[in-house]
Order: C-alpha cells, then structure tokens, then sequence
C-alpha cells in the first residue's frame, strides 16, 4: 500500500453517502493512514463527530472557531501537514463552492487555502449530476488540476437509477493509492495475460490447470496505477476486471495466442503470466463422451508458444516471462529464460503459488537472481513492476 505513513484530510460533505465516509475512514486507518475528519454542519446531520472520532481516534473539526488549534486558524493548519485532501463525498453544493472559490466554512475555506492535491468524489442525486451546471463545474474542476473520482452508477436514495453514487469505499481507497504511486510507468503500454486456458475434449469437458489469475491481475491493477495504458487478456476467472484496464477474454490456448498477436503491436512490454496449456486435443467431440467400462485415450498435440513467439519477433516489446515450477525451481527457470531469449523472467513455486492470494518469488535476469519474499500478490506485483522499471530501456 503506497499510502502508509501518510497524512489525509478526510472531508465529509451533507448527503446520504455520508455513511460510506465512516467505512472509508475505517479502511483508511487500518492501511496506517493518519486521517484527520472535517465535517461541514450538513454532514453532522448524517453522521454524527463521535462516530467519525471514534473511527479516526482524533477530535473532529466542525467549525471555523475551534480553540484546540493554537494559533485559532484551523483552515490553515490542518493542511498544512497533510498529503493531500479527500473530500468524500461531495455533494454538488460544495463542488459549486470549489469552483467560485467559497469559503464560508471550515472545509472550503480549508480547501481555498490548501497548498496540497485536492480529490472530490461526488455524490447526488442522477438529474443533479447530468445538470449542465454540475457538469460545467466538474470540467472547470478538472481543469483547475482537482482530481475526480467517480461517481459511480447504480441504485440511488431516491430510488431513481444512474450515474451519481459515490464510489465504495474500497474502491475510494483503491483510488487514493492509485493517486499516490508514482507514475513509472507514464506513457508505457502493457499487455499481460492471466489465468488458466480451458482445452475443451467434448461440450462438458475440458483441459486446464489450477491457476486462479490472481497473480496477471495484481501486476494489471498495479501497472495501470503506474500509469501504464494495460491490455489483460485473460483466460475464465471470477476475478473483477481492475479500474482503467482493457480486458480481453480468451478461453483456450489458440484463442489467447490469436489475442496476444491481435494486440502486440506497439506494446512496450509483454508479460506473459497466463498458465497456457501446453497440450490440447487434436479435435475436440461434438458430442459429450459416454462413458464406458474401457479407457479413454485422447490425443493431443502441443500448443503454440506465446511467449517464444512475441520474444522472437523483429522489434519485441521487453518480455517478462513466468515458470512455475515444483522443482529444481531456479535451474529450470533459468533454461527457459535462456532458451526463449527473455530479458527477465519471474520463478515461483507451483504448489505454493496457485489459488493463493499470496506468493513469493525468483526474478531471473542477466545480472542474477533477486528474491521477493512472500507476501501479498499485490505486493509482489508491486516489487515486479519497480524492477522491470528499472530493467527497460531509456
């Protein structure tokens, strides 16, 4: 989590997403955030300050005459320290009062005098938002360098449909960390594949393998938090597509090499972390096998090598490869690297990595070999990414 350690200014506006803010908080501070609330007088009518003080452990500030603060400017001092200002959510009352420059309260007159980013993530009613003035004021937002994030769709307190909702707090958190990772990755393209393929014998039965995705869709979201513009081609998973990733399904083995070809070009880098089969069925049954008292015999013949195959094209984007092995893990590893001509490639245990939220692993390149110890698959992916940083070109 890149937000460790920092310091946030949590502003809480009047509205019923106001409830999200208190789950936000919570997130917030368990990510070892320090989080100081401002709530405008409308928001005490949602949530109460003892609510949002007992979450963040610190006094919450409500008004403009608070004499805790020794110099009695609190529009001042609170953000002074901080890394950046969150106002969530933010309703379109106070989104008109950002853009006018308002300041006749304690949370607008702490943004007017803030010297620290400012991210809003608005939160009203579907004919509020679509409003030409809401919309007027979002772009001038944008353009004077506030970030927005949302809002979302859905199911509404008035009971209509549509675009409005404030983000999930997950997601709001997901956001915020995403606004804080550097950006090493600007301008980059990557494609990433993921998952298992699915090598079909009849109409009920297949051939895959035990892979869960996990792994191709941390390194996706992260890289698209680096800035990178990401392609995950991806093979059946249960997974939620990360935010600002393009997602391309591919079932089988044929159809994720015909993908990755589609898409190669002009690709920075390609990260090969999909577990593709290596055998398919010669042909597959139309019809559902029957079972019988004898054995069944299938034939197979090899799949192509995606991997070897992007590596081996005249102008290849830099190619990460992984291999997971259940032994001899290194030595392994390493032949594949050699034999595919590979700048680096990602070695982990088979039975120890696949499903797991958690992994640990080998990165292999021409200077060595460099250990990431277990731990979070996006963490891990997170160590990958700052390597393959430091390994492109220019």
């Amino acid at each position: 989590m890149m937000m460790t350690g920092k310091k946030i200014v949590l502003g809480i506006t009047g509205g019923i997403a106001a409830y999200k803010a208190a789950e936000l908080l919570r997130l917030l501070v368990k990510a070892g955030i320090d989080v100081q609330v401002v709530m405008t007088e409308a928001a005490c009518q949602f949530m109460t300050p003892v609510t949002m003080q007992a979450l963040s452990g610190k006094p919450v500030f409500t008004g403009m005459w608070d004499s805790s603060i020794q110099n009695g400017m609190p529009h001042i001092e609170l953000s002074r320290q901080a890394d950046a200002i969150l106002i969530a959510p933010a309703s379109a009352d106070f989104l008109a009062k950002l853009v006018h420059g308002g300041a006749d309260d304690l949370l607008s007159t702490l943004c007017l005098a803030r010297d620290c980013p400012l991210l809003v993530a608005p939160a009203m009613n579907k004919q509020m938002w679509e409003n030409l003035a809401t919309q007027r004021n979002i772009a001038q937002l944008v353009a004077d360098g506030i970030t927005i994030l949302g809002p979302d769709s859905g199911d509404q307190a008035c009971g209509e449909i549509g675009l409005g909702r404030m983000l999930e707090a997950e997601q709001l958190l997901a956001e915020l960390n995403a606004f804080f990772t550097p950006k090493l990755f600007s301008g980059k393209r990557i494609l990433i594949t993921a998952g298992a393929t699915l090598e079909m014998i009849d109409p009920v039965r297949a051939i895959t393998n035990l892979s869960s995705g996990k792994m191709g869709y941390a390194l996706a979201k992260v890289a698209a938090e680096m800035g990178a513009s990401v392609t995950l081609i991806s093979g059946a998973t249960s997974i939620k597509v990360p935010n600002n990733v393009i997602n391309i399904s591919a079932t089988s083995a044929d159809n994720m090499y015909q993908a990755v070809m589609e898409n190669i070009a002009m690709q920075d880098i390609f990260i090969g972390v999909a577990a593709v089969a290596d055998y398919t069925p010669i042909e597959a049954n139309a019809n559902k096998i029957k079972k019988s008292e004898h054995s069944l015999t299938l034939q197979l013949i090899k799949t192509k090598d995606i991997l070897a195959d992007v590596a081996s094209l005249p102008n290849p984007p830099f190619c990460v490869g992984f291999a997971a092995e259940s032994e001899n893990l290194i030595a392994f590893a390493s032949q594949k690297r050699i034999n595919k001509k590979l700048p680096l490639i990602v070695a982990n245990d088979a039975l120890g990595a696949m499903g797991s939220d958690e992994n640990q692993v080998v990165l292999i390149d021409e200077d060595g070999t460099h250990t990431i110890a277990r731990s979070h698959k996006s963490e891990v992916a997170r160590h990958i990414l700052m390597h393959i940083s430091k390994r492109l070109p220019n």
